[in-house]
């Protein structure tokens, strides 16, 4: 009897495997036809585009754009020039100081001769104890405001600048980030472009800075980080961004836009009580809350991307640092779902309910627990005798061709349509990480997810540590080692 409810186990398990794996390959099939679908209408329409005709359009909104900063003295100055020469008509730059204890304060009163100001506003959203609001005396930098405010936190922060924000749409970024000039005018767009149907958000593309040549706030030569973990989020963000996300836009079932870089409408980001301090992953659960109320309340909407590279960042390139990074990310994942759990395969909320929702439940959050398993119930069938290598081998070399195959298509989606990389060794070098990452970083990578479930389970929260070396040449970056304790 034993023997013989192990012989059932071992092949329920066994076809639980076979079948997550060829959903996963379904999956990603369906979403490379979609998101170059997508990628095709996008680049058609524009085409022929004169992004001036935004700025100078009567209906044009106004932007304001939020950036947090914690303990971001090195560079803030510099970040906030850059973000005050954006080409766009009507916007402000609001940069929070969430309660720095370095000289971020300091440095921003000095450089741009900022006072404190009695600032009228209404608290619109709760936050921690607002300390001052500052605006400069040079009419240069008339569009600046400064909060100054105790800490709590980055959604916390930014719900402070929205309580400030005086324009209709927000504009929330991490203020370590590089902005193309006109990274305004084209996520505006797709606000003004919807007739019959409400943009509640749009999110953009972010693009790996590390190693790149910057000058003067703008990405000038790109180049691809030198270490391997680099490089493999080089790979990963264009998987994510040229790949993932315009194929849920495809289909509207958009549930997350990168926190570094996303565009709100204001009026219903209050209608829903603004950012949710108490996760780690505030920018994905304000998105699908806002997506809540529209399918609750009968509206017709659209969360919106846009492909084009206009935002870049610092990546981590330690082991140690990109595995808070995951945890956390794994979190908040984890903590967006449970609190949206309403909407798992409901019809009434439409896609977001019976694709969205399980699509991240199986393969974002319970992937690296299905891998997992996988790997122990291989170990169990070699030390039981049951273990056929054929089968493995066969299923193990599909799975390996498929994300090698998953991964190229997403360089050259980005070749097709941007081609930033223009240097062959930079090529040859990213092609060289597809074919290590399935055996060097994806095994760490399920073992950091994992470890975000088990922190989850323990109640343990943070940031953890960021280390920022800053945007700078290679050769310079091993002299700079700063290390910022994120919150």
């Amino acid at each position: 009897m034993y023997n013989l409810l192990l012989d059932i186990l071992i092949e329920v398990f066994g076809i639980l495997f076979l079948v997550y794996s060829f959903s996963i390959i379904s999956f990603y099939l369906i979403m490379t036809v979609l998101s170059a679908l997508e990628m095709r209408d996008h680049l058609k329409k524009n085409k022929f585009a004169d992004y001036k005709d935004v700025i100078t359009s009567p209906v044009t909104p106004g932007i304001s754009v939020i950036a947090p900063a914690y303990n971001e003295g090195q560079n803030i100055v510099q970040n906030a020039k850059s973000l005050l020469t954006l080409h766009y008509g009507k916007y402000e730059v609001i940069i929070v100081n969430d309660g720095s204890i370095d000289d971020s304060l300091e440095k921003m009163i000095e450089s741009f001769g900022l006072v404190k100001t009695k600032y009228a506003y209404y608290k619109h959203v709760e936050t921690s104890k607002i300390r001052g609001i500052y605006k400069s005396t040079n009419p240069s930098y008339a569009k600046l405001t400064l909060v100054d405010k105790e800490n709590g936190g980055k959604a916390d922060a930014l719900n402070a600048g929205i309580n400030i924000a005086a324009n209709e749409i927000l504009a929330c970024i991490d203020v370590d980030c590089i902005l193309s000039s006109d990274s305004l005018t084209r996520m505006v767009r797709p606000f003004m472009e919807e007739t019959n149907r409400k943009v509640i958000a749009v999110g953009g593309v972010i693009g790996v800075a590390n190693n790149c040549q910057v000058k003067d706030g703008t990405v000038t030569e790109y180049r691809v980080p030198e270490t391997l973990l680099g490089r493999f989020q080089v790979i990963e963000y264009f998987r994510a961004f040229l790949m993932g996300r315009m194929a849920w836009t495809r289909i509207n079932g958009l549930m997350l836009i990168s926190g570094a870089f996303g565009f709100f409408n204001k009026e219903l980001v209050l209608k829903v009580g603004g950012y949710f301090p108490k996760t780690v992953g505030e920018d994905m659960e304000l998105v699908v809350r806002m997506r809540r109320y529209m399918e609750e309340t009968g509206q017709k909407y659209k969360v919106g991307f846009v492909p084009d590279p206009l935002c870049w960042t610092e990546v981590p390139e330690s082991e140690n640092i990109l595995s808070k990074q995951r945890n956390r990310w794994m979190r908040g994942t984890i903590e967006t779902l449970q609190l949206h759990k309403k909407i798992k395969l409901n019809p009434k909320y439409g896609v977001l309910g019976l694709v969205s929702y399980p699509y991240w439940s199986v393969f974002e959050k319970a992937g690296p627990i299905i891998e997992m398993m996988g790997f122990l119930y291989t170990i169990f069938m070699i030390i039981t005798g049951n273990f056929s290598a054929l089968y493995f081998i066969g299923l193990f070399g599909l799975m390996y061709i498929f994300s090698v195959m998953i991964s190229s298509f997403s360089i050259l989606y980005e070749g097709v349509a941007y081609n930033n990389y223009k240097n062959k060794s930079d090529l040859n070098k990213l092609m060289k990480t597809v074919l290590l990452e399935p055996f060097l970083i994806h095994p760490k990578i399920v073992l950091w997810g994992l470890k975000g479930h088990w922190h989850f389970i323990k109640g343990k929260g943070g940031w953890g540590e960021m280390i920022r070396i800053g945007f700078k040449k290679s050769e310079d970056k091993k002299k700079v080692e700063s290390p910022i304790q994120l919150h």
